[in-house]
């Protein structure tokens, strides 16, 4: 089972294994707050600039995203990921307040197998 939450939130029993897929460590964040940092699944740092900047729409930013999920780093911590998740329950962590537009919502779809194309990265 793969679920998400906001980096902040507390920790619970059935989390599971609490993984950051950001690029940069939260700041204010402890480290035991988390058990397993991937950052090569974060959002490029200048994706991010031109999403919030408003360069960049939802659709592009996740296209890009997904695109960058084909890089051999991420290849290595989707697969890491995907070992897992088969084992129990991860929680992917973010700061982003909403999973609707956060990259952690694109990559939890990637894992379970939803992604609209049906294609998997």
């Amino acid at each position: 089972m793969v679920t998400t939450k906001r980096v902040r939130e507390p920790r619970e029993a059935r989390d599971g294994t609490r993984v950051l897929v950001m690029r940069l460590w939260p700041r204010g964040t402890r480290k035991d707050h988390v058990d397993l940092w991937l950052r090569a699944l974060g959002t490029d740092l200048a994706l991010i600039k031109a999403w919030k900047g408003g360069r960049l729409g939802w659709a592009e930013l996740r296209r890009r995203y997904l695109e960058g999920l084909k890089t051999p780093e991420a290849q290595q911590a989707l697969k890491e990921l995907r070992g897992l998740a088969r084992k129990g329950p991860v929680t992917l962590l973010c700061s982003c307040p909403e999973e609707a537009r956060c990259h952690r919502g694109i990559l939890k779809a990637v894992l379970t197998g939803r992604t609209s194309r049906g294609r998997r990265v």
